[in-house]
This record gives C-alpha cells, sequence and structure tokens, in this order.
C-alpha cells in the first residue's frame, strides 16, 4: 500500500519529505591547507601544464552539481531496479533524487556534488551532520551508441535493502572516508568521534597541481620575487616539497629488441606518489607527506586471495599500483609518465605506437609475434598483454602487470585466461596448445612465476611453506610477490620457513618488512620481542605500525626504561591511525582488541560498543567481544552479545556456530547441536563449522551423521586436516579400515613426518592385518 501511495504522491513535495543537505564543504580559503595556493596560482608561469589539465580526470574528479556539470538526466527521469524505484528531477536550480532512505521508506534528497565523469558519473548527497554518500545508482556517461546515456545500478544482479552493507546510505559507500582522499586536494576529513560528526575540508574540490606537487606557496613567492629580480639564487629545489622530474631515458641498444634505460628517473618516485590514489590501500595518517614512501601514510593490499587471482592478476577493484608492481617494465625502471602524460592523463602515443616506443615494431608488431591478422582483434599489444577486466558494470580497467599470456596456468589453476576469453568457446587448454605451437616448447613463461606458491597456499597443500619460503627469498621476483609470500607463510611458520620471514625483516622494501612482521605475530611474546625490537626504529611508519600489532600485548611498563619511549611511540601511531579512522566499525573493533591485550578491559568494552553504534551488523564486533568476555569467564555476557548478534544477522553462521560453542561450555547439549547445525548450513564452505559439527554428532552417539558431515568437508576441502583425521579415526573405529587408511595417507601427505599421523597409519594397518 505504502509504495502504491508513495508513486501517486511523489511529485507533490513538502519540506518535511526533503532531508535537509549538509552545509556545504568548507569553501576553500587561504589557511585551509598550510602552504596551498590553488591551480590557479600555476597557470601564469605553466601555461601548457595547466591546459593540459583542463578538462582531465583530475580536474573533473569532483564537481559542484550545476548545469554545467551534471550529465545525468534529471528531467523526472525514474530508474527501478528489484522493486526500489528512483527518480532524478529538478527542483529550480536543484538536483534532486527521491529514493529509498534508511529507513526504507522513499524520501527526497538533494544532490550536491558530481563524482567522476566518464565512463559513469555518481552523484553525492549531503546530510546535516557532515556526511556525504554517493549513490549506487549512477549515469551511464558513454555515447548512446555505445549503450550508455542511461541510468543504471552498480549492483546490477543484487538485493541490496536498508542496513545492508552495500546500500547507498551505508559506510561503504561514505564519501568522506571512501572516496574524498583521492577526488580533492588537501583533503582533511575532519570526523568527530565524540559527536559521530564530519567537518571535512579540502584547498580544492577537485585533483589540483599541489595533489600531485606538494604544496606550492614557497614556490610562488620565490619565482614571484624572481620576477621582481628580488630573489636570490633560485634553490634547486625550486621551493616544491617534492621534485617530479621526468621518467629515466631510453635508447634502442644493439642487438636487442627492447630499449635499455640510459639514465635513472630522477626526483621522488612518480609510482609512490600516483599510488596514492591507484592503489588498493587504507589511510594510516593525514601526514601525508609528498615523495616519501606509500607505506608512510597507507597500508597497501598485497597480492592476497579475493583481491588478486593466484597468479597476481586482479580480481577485484585493486587500480593499478599493485598490478604494474608486478610487472618486469617496473622492474627494468618504467614509471607512469613513461606511457601517460602527467596532466592530461592521457597516453602518450595511439594503439601499437605506445609500446613500439622501446619494442621494436618489427619485431612485436608483427604477425610472427602475435600471430593475428594486422590490424585485427588480437593484433593490439594490450589486447594480450593488458586485458581489461570491468568494474562498476561499465568501466573496463587494464591490467598493468604487463603479463605473457598462460593459458597453461588457467588450464591448471583456473586463473582467467586472455586467449580463450578472447576466442569464445575454445578451451584453455586449446589456447595452451597454440601457444606450444607458436613459441615452442622452450617458449618464455613470463615475469610472474609465483601462481602455484599463491594456489598452493589458498589450497593449504603440504609443499605450499616450501613454495612460499623460496618465493619470499627470490631476488628475481617482484618485492611485492616476495612480500605477499611472506605474509602468507604466518600460517607456516616452522623450521623450514621461518628463517625466510626472519630475513624479510631486513628487506630492502617496506612491504616485505612489514608483511614479515605481521607473520611473526602468532609466534610467543619474548620471541617476537627480540626480533621485532629493532624495526621500532624502521624508517617508514607503515612498517612501525605493524610492529605496534605484533607486540599488542606487551605492557610498556614492564620494559626496561630505555625500551619505553621506543614501543610507546609507535602505539601513539598505531592508535592515531585507527582514531584517524574511528568514523568505520572495524577500526573500533582493532581498538578494542588492542586494549583487551592490554588488559584494558572496561576501555575494550566501550569501543565494541563505539563500533556497534556505527554499524550494528558489524559481525567481527559480536564475535570478538563474546570471545573476550569467553576468556574472561563471563559466559552469560557472551550469550548476551551473541543472542544481540543473531538478532541483528540472523544468518550469520560464525555466530550460531559460536554460540553452539558456548552452549556446550555450560552445559546445554541439545541446543548447542542445533545451533552448531545451523552454522553448517548456512555456511558449508567454511571447513571448520563442518569438522566441530561432526565433533558434536560423534560425541552424542550419532557416529554415521557425523562421517557424513566429516566427508562432505573432505571433498570441497581436500586438504582439510581435521577432517580427514576426524574420518580416519572415526571409519577405523567402526571397522572400515580401508577407507580410513585411504584418508589417513592424505593426511600423511599433507604432514609428512608426522609421528601421530604414523602411529595412526601403523594402527589401522595392524588392525587390518589382525581381521
Amino acid at each position: 500500500m505504502s509504495s502504491l501511495f508513495g508513486w501517486i504522491v511523489g511529485p507533490l513535495l513538502t519540506v518535511s519529505m526533503i532531508v535537509a543537505p549538509a552545509a556545504a564543504l568548507a569553501e576553500p580559503t587561504p589557511d585551509s591547507g598550510p602552504g596551498y595556493v590553488g591551480s590557479s596560482a600555476c597557470k601564469t608561469c605553466h601555461a601548457e601544464q595547466y591546459r593540459s589539465w583542463l578538462g582531465s580526470h583530475h580536474d573533473l574528479a569532483m564537481q559542484a552539481a550545476t548545469d554545467a556539470t551534471v550529465l545525468g538526466d534529471f528531467g523526472g527521469r525514474v530508474f527501478e531496479h528489484r522493486g526500489v524505484r528512483s527518480r532524478f528531477f529538478r527542483d529550480g536550480p536543484r538536483f534532486m533524487v527521491e529514493t529509498q532512505g534508511a529507513d526504507g521508506a522513499q524520501h527526497v534528497y538533494e544532490v550536491g556534488f558530481t563524482f567522476g565523469v566518464a565512463p559513469l558519473q555518481q552523484y553525492l548527497v549531503g546530510f546535516p551532520d557532515g556526511r556525504y554518500q554517493a549513490l549506487t545508482v549512477a549515469w551511464d556517461s558513454r555515447p548512446a551508441e555505445a549503450g550508455g546515456q542511461r541510468w543504471f545500478s552498480l549492483y546490477p544482479d543484487e538485493d541490496v535493502p536498508p542496513g545492508d552493507e552495500l546500500h547507498w546510505l551505508s559506510s561503504a559507500h561514505n564519501w568522506n572516508f571512501a572516496c574524498a582522499e583521492c577526488h580533492s586536494t588537501n583533503l582533511r576529513k575532519g570526523y568527530d568521534s565524540a559527536q559521530d560528526r564530519y567537518a571535512t575540508t579540502w584547498s580544492e574540490i577537485d585533483v589540483g597541481c599541489e595533489a600531485c606537487h606538494g604544496p606550492a606557496s614557497r614556490h610562488v613567492e620565490l619565482a614571484e620575487a624572481a620576477g621582481r629580480g628580488e630573489s636570490a639564487a633560485y634553490p634547486a629545489d625550486h621551493g616544491l616539497v617534492v621534485q617530479l622530474a621526468p621518467g629515466a631515458t631510453w635508447s634502442a641498444a644493439e642487438g636487442s629488441d627492447t630499449a635499455v634505460r640510459t639514465s635513472a628517473a630522477k626526483g621522488a618516485s612518480q609510482l609512490e606518489l600516483c599510488g596514492r590514489c591507484h592503489a588498493r590501500r587504507s589511510q594510516l595518517s593525514e601526514d601525508y607527506r609528498h615523495g616519501a614512501p606509500l607505506s608512510d601514510s597507507h597500508r597497501v593490499a598485497l597480492l592476497e586471495d579475493g583481491l588478486y587471482f593466484p597468479d597476481g592478476q586482479m580480481l577485484d577493484e585493486v587500480y593499478v599500483y599493485g598490478s604494474f608492481r608486478q610487472s618486469r617494465m617496473h622492474a627494468a625502471g618504467v614509471t607512469c609518465s613513461d606511457c601517460h602524460e602527467p596532466h592530461s592523463l592521457k597516453i602518450r602515443r595511439a594503439g601499437n605506437a605506445l609500446c613500439t616506443a622501446c619494442h621494436k615494431a618489427e619485431a612485436y608488431d608483427s604477425s610472427r609475434h602475435h600471430f593475428h591478422p594486422a590490424g585485427g582483434d588480437g593484433s593490439a599489444c594490450v589486447d594480450c598483454h593488458m586485458p581489461a577486466r570491468t568494474y562498476m558494470v561499465v568501466d573496463p580497467r587494464r591490467d598493468h602487470s604487463f603479463r605473457i599470456p598462460r593459458p597453461d596456468l588457467a588450464a591448471s589453476l583456473g586463473v582467467p585466461d586472455v586467449c580463450s576469453g578472447c576466442h569464445k568457446g575454445r578451451s584453455a587448454a586449446w589456447a595452451a596448445q597454440q601457444i606450444r605451437q607458436w613459441y615452442g616448447a622452450d617458449r618464455r613463461e613470463g615475469f610472474q612465476t609465483y601462481a602455484a606458491a599463491f594456489a598452493a597456499a589458498r589450497a593449504d597443500q603440504a609443499d605450499a611453506p616450501e613454495r612460499l619460503a623460496a618465493l619470499a627469498v627470490d631476488p628475481a621476483a617482484p618485492a611485492i610477490a616476495r612480500a605477499t609470500a611472506l605474509g602468507a607463510l604466518g600460517a607456516h611458520l616452522g623450521p623450514g620457513s621461518i628463517q625466510a620471514v626472519v630475513n624479510g625483516l631486513y628487506a630492502e622494501d617496506a612491504l616485505e618488512r612489514r608483511a614479515a612482521v605481521e607473520a611473526l605475530a602468532r609466534l610467543d611474546r619474548d620471541t617476537r620481542w627480540k626480533l621485532l625490537v629493532p624495526l621500532l626504529a624502521d624508517p617508514v611508519r607503515g612498517v612501525r605500525i605493524a610492529v605496534a600489532v605484533a607486540l599488542s600485548d606487551v605492557r610498556v611498563a614492564e620494559l626496561e626504561a630505555a625500551d619505553r619511549p621506543r614501543l610507546q611511540r609507535v602505539f601513539d601511531e598505531y592508535l592515531a591511525a585507527e582514531r584517524l579512522n574511528a568514523d568505520r566499525a572495524e577500526h573500533w573493533v582493532n581498538l578494542a582488541g588492542f586494549h583487551a591485550r592490554q588488559g584494558m578491559i572496561d576501555e575494550s568494552e566501550r569501543a565494541f560498543g563505539e563500533a556497534l553504534r556505527r554499524d550494528p551488523g558489524y559481525l567481527p564486533a559480536y564475535v570478538n567481544q563474546a570471545d573476550l568476555l569467553r576468556t574472561l569467564d563471563r559466559e552469560a555476557d557472551a550469550e548476551r552479545v551473541l543472542r544481540a548478534g543473531i538478532a541483528a544477522r540472523p544468518n550469520a553462521a560464525s555466530l550460531h556456530h559460536a554460540l553452539g560453542l558456548l552452549m556446550i561450555r555450560t552445559g546445554r547439549t541439545e541446543a548447542a547441536m542445533e545451533s552448531l547445525k545451523t552454522a553448517y548450513e548456512f555456511a558449508p564452505e567454511a571447513p571448520r563449522f563442518g569438522y566441530v559439527y561432526g565433533v558434536a554428532l560423534d560425541s552424542t552417539g550419532a557416529a554415521p551423521q557425523a562421517l557424513k558431515v566429516w566427508e562432505a568437508v573432505a571433498r570441497r576441502h581436500p586438504n582439510d586436516r581435521d577432517s580427514l583425521q576426524a574420518l580416519a579415526v572415526g571409519l577405523h573405529r567402526q571397522g572400515l579400515n580401508e577407507q580410513a587408511l585411504g584418508y589417513a595417507e592424505r593426511l600423511r601427505q599433507l604432514l609428512p613426518g608426522n609421528r601421530s599421523v604414523v602411529e595412526l597409519i601403523e594402527t589401522i594397518r595392524a588392525d587390518q592385518t589382525q581381521r
């Protein structure tokens, strides 16, 4: 009834229906960012660069919503998606949208800003608490003949009700946290955690000159003084915070089909600067230092499961930093501006000409190399070496790892195959055979050689530690791959792998040092302290913060006097990083964990409360708080927390699982069985839930049902050691020794040399002989 009635009265707006927008973001003022003078101050002396920047994606990254900037059709257009109706219209000069609010009802909101321009444009809605939220119905700004000029949902295949983490009013679409730093210049989030409000400020609403070159007030003063003939010798740094000189120079090398670097790039690393926004990362500090390593102010994602495929190809939205750091080009010294004009952002040459500037056309822009008709599909270098993956429905982005196609890996590991992706109906095995025919058995396999190691780690294979340790110390591998291997070794620490991790503490690259620190966090406290204390003085903040987390159970007051200020310093940096992001529930959970490990239980519980105040559906807050209460023998309080979580997230398997374990501890076996069963049914892909449910069944005399559950787990997760052991023991107990021996042998392959497994096999075989 309400929805039908809403459509009828929708056009008749009243003041009470309109959600008041937040006060406009702070207007640019001379003191909104010390030293920032604005891009207009640059155009007199740098007219060519300024003209190139005008109209670029940086210039148009974010704009006030006006007739000149809004691309979408606000002429009363209606877009309906899975029962949610959004109407875009004008109210005089204002751009308005009527759509679903947090309460599930229709509300009218004013659009304050545009966000991006191509191939789509999003719109930001302001709220009285200073929040800006990005609508998840966006405008497809491509030409109509390309399928554009339409409204569309960013989640076309999903229902996204209020409270869902993907709803437009969720924290995932909060501009202040998720988007602002990269779409404006000198952004200060200005979050007040006590009031749960934002007072976000910026120097320029878009990505201006100083976003890359740093605050330029001294540079302008020196230039103006020089123009008046008043300055002394012009300084070598030109009065800029950072020097971003052009990249290296490249020249053809005799006997080679590829240019070689003849001079090193000068100035700060372009990649580290560009990575500030073109990397999957989280922010550690607003005290960004232009020219500093990215890891000093941000925590960069590694080649992690869920973000990248095992071979390093991009899976989720990871942008290009992590991909490019995997490339042979990066290893050779190629940098961003070698291919991209840094002000207009356009590529420097069209088509294959961009590549043949360094790679001889006769060798590479030839059917003898790519085996496709000249000028046709498959003949462009990017077709094979920079495959695109589409995000946000309409936005194809090219992988910047510049890899050699490996359909053989696609056939064996299931990673994407650029060949069969283009040749529809053909398999990766077919493509692998074609590659062998064209290039021979001794063909080059590419620069990225770690797919098998990461695939082994993700599948928990027996040889994963050995593969990861070898990769972690491989000087020919990209540093980001070595760092990923170091991080993954945290789950496989042992005599054959720990030295590789310890070596990583002294690596040149900050990503490797950070990953090594994180991997060692599972060691006992005394060992951790001895290994990590030298890194309390690491020059990169991101590494020091990782040390703070790894040593968070060490009490400052218990240390020698000389060590106390060093540990307190990194603790302060860690707490500052978490408080910077205190608008997000996960950061309060992080604080809660830190306080708990420091023995500050009241502070920990308060932090859990703050997490749930910001996101009542945030699952880890319930799970972690209940676990803390369990360690304090406060089972009744833990049960209260878990039941509150289940009320908020009724399908959360981890909550049902934790509740089941709690009821076992408190002697309520029947109720526990129901909770454990629910957890298993909600998340059959989680091996732990199935294993524990099977143990519970077995303990209540339901051995046949337990065996069925464990067998199902083993089919889904053939390397799950717990379920394999349970099957071997359970089947042996049932007298099914042949089947039991099969599972025990599989377990021995995963745990070679494990004495208990050997004894289990010997017991089963002896029983077979007796029978």
